[in-house]
């Protein structure tokens, strides 16, 4: 025992090298391009900076501003919030809901649904699409139907009218959800252990949601915990979509995100002190959401 253990040990200090190597790439791209940005956006949140003069340090100044003056932001950040909450955990259960559906098909049935699912989230052009439905002349397919059948007397600005946008934009969100997180839980269901199955048959497993609760889901914690950080991304930083439907800025502010508004202050009034600030609370926010995510999806684990 004691020979193959210095053995093993020997190969793998034989093999650390070639390790660092081929990881030494990643980290180097990680650290410049993830690091050293948010050390750079700690410390620019505490400055005034206007990517001309010299960085002045202001403290405090920009989160005071941030709550306490800057009324858009109270609209931005409502707005995330929302989306947060309703596009996050409803756009991750269905991704994992299309995916276990999926994978009981049949294989041929599986391929041909599992790109119908995803194509949506492979390019921003499908927004054109949702333009033309939603566009607020006669020509628009939705008004264009709704005249048709005498629902309404002219068309609906959909696209502009603050009690309409918002909602059409969280659609389209869930609509355009099934990327990653979907080919991961797919692929996690592919891969799962079936004497699990056959095991959990014998001591009392009786139908498919049982299965699914005692059995498939401890065996997917780490997809599912790569899903929820996607999803968590990906709701926080909503943003261009938003604007691509609605425009930026939208009517009254209606579908301004967190994302949005860090772009304005960042490169179109040169803020960037502002803007760091801002980036550390989106930061703060993605952080908690994904703590008490993680909680939850902790109890579900074959350890």
């Amino acid at each position: 025992m004691i020979k193959f253990k210095k053995k093993k040990n020997a190969i793998l200090e034989r093999n650390r090298p070639i390790s660092y190597i081929m990881v030494g790439p990643w980290a180097i791209m990680f650290i410049v391009f993830g690091v050293i940005p948010v050390l750079a956006g700690i410390v620019l949140s505490f400055t005034s900076y206007d990517m001309l003069n010299t960085p002045k340090f202001v403290g405090i100044d920009n989160f005071v501003r941030l709550f306490l003056d800057d009324d858009i932001f109270a609209i931005a950040l409502k707005n995330t919030l929302i989306m947060a909450i309703v596009t996050g955990p409803l756009g991750y259960l269905l991704n994992f809901v299309f995916a276990w559906g999926i994978n009981e098909s049949p294989k041929k049935v599986r391929n041909i649904l599992t790109f119908l699912f995803y194509a949506p989230s492979l390019g921003g052009s499908l927004v054109f699409i949702f333009q033309l439905i939603f566009s607020g002349d006669s020509y628009g397919l939705l008004n264009g139907f709704l005249l048709e059948y005498g629902l309404i007397d002219s068309p609906i600005q959909w696209l502009t009218n603050k009690d309409y946008c918002f909602t059409i934009v969280i659609i389209v969100s869930l609509w355009l959800s099934c990327g990653t997180g979907f080919l991961t839980f797919l692929a996690g269901l592919q891969s799962l252990n079936r004497e699990y199955s056959e095991a959990g048959a014998i001591d009392g497993i009786r139908n498919r949601w049982q299965e699914l609760f005692y059995i498939t889901l401890p065996q997917m914690r780490p997809q599912l915990l790569y899903g929820a950080v996607g999803t968590i991304s990906g709701s926080f930083g909503a943003g261009g979509l938003n604007a691509s439907l609605t425009g930026n800025p939208s009517t009254d502010y209606c579908t301004h995100t967190i994302s949005l508004h860090l772009g304005d202050c960042a490169f179109t009034k040169l803020e960037m002190g502002y803007a760091g600030a801002i980036t550390i609370v989106l930061f703060a926010m993605m952080l908690t959401y994904w703590f008490f995510v993680n909680k939850a999806l902790q109890r579900w684990s074959t350890d």
